[in-house]
């Protein structure tokens, strides 16, 4: 459950962390009763902190009465170090108008990958995926590439785990998706058909660092164009270079880059 545990004792600071918590990409718009469920905060004491959170700005309204993240922490957000974001933008943008479609950044976060940047346009295919959100790994084309190259131990678990299956096409069969990462690391690429969304088909390259994937770098396309797909690896892979022999110019440690 989003926003934290329900244990007991827990001070006013660890309860305003849990409502704020309780907030996601999938649940950007929540009522009180939802957010007093999803943080674990009795639904008196959420009324009193929410309200005061509204004062402050740090919460808003929805046109339609819910809850959802207000002006004051997207400003506190802006002022969060960029690191890798900052760093690899350019060459996303460069990737971008080289190919003209959707691209992503991405990190992983645990089990699932976060995405960190996004370059899109008005005509390319619609994607799933939003700054800031979070996905599956193993369904992903930015998430399959950073599983490859996680430690054996996480891999290990990862595939041990039940694994979620958006769509008929999603790999989640241990041995299968193992042999996928095997050729994910052989050939310095990903490639997904339809395994987190129907309708779209996506390519992922690395950003490796001392041999360790501190981030991918994604292209997605409508499933109709996925023949056009190979030919986009190339520009993937060297704007992911570019990303890494960046990152290991600057002298920020790879923890900080996202």
């Amino acid at each position: 459950m989003a926003g934290g545990s329900r244990e007991a004792g827990r001070t006013v600071t660890a309860k305003v962390l849990a409502i704020l918590g309780a907030f996601d990409a999938a649940h950007p718009r929540l009522t009180l009763t939802d957010v007093a469920r999803r943080s674990g905060v009795p639904l008196s004491t959420a009324h009193r902190l929410v309200a005061e959170l509204e004062s402050g700005q740090a919460l808003g309204r929805a046109p339609d009465g819910r809850l959802q993240v207000g002006p004051r922490l997207w400003e506190l957000g802006r002022l969060a170090p960029g690191g890798l974001r900052e760093l690899a933008h350019p060459w996303l943008q460069e990737l971008f108008l080289s190919t003209g479609e959707n691209v992503h950044l991405a990190v992983r976060d645990g089990v699932e990958v976060r995405y960190v940047d996004k370059v899109y346009g008005r005509r390319a295919v619609p994607i799933v995926s939003r700054t800031g959100g979070r996905l599956p790994l193993h369904p992903t084309g930015v998430g399959k590439a950073l599983l490859a190259h996680a430690p054996d131990w996480f891999v290990t678990s990862y595939l041990a785990r039940e694994l979620e299956r958006p769509t008929p096409h999603t790999i989640t069969e241990p041995g299968r998706l193992a042999r996928e990462l095997a050729l994910v690391r052989a050939q310095g690429h990903a490639l997904t058909y339809e395994e987190m969304t129907l309708g779209s088909c996506s390519a992922a390259a690395p950003v490796l660092v001392g041999g360790r994937a501190v981030a991918a770098v994604g292209i997605v396309l409508a499933s109709r164009r996925a023949r056009e797909l190979p030919r986009l690896v190339e520009p993937l892979k060297q704007a992911a270079a570019e990303i890494a022999r960046a990152c290991s110019a600057t002298a920020h440690g790879p923890d900080t880059w996202a």
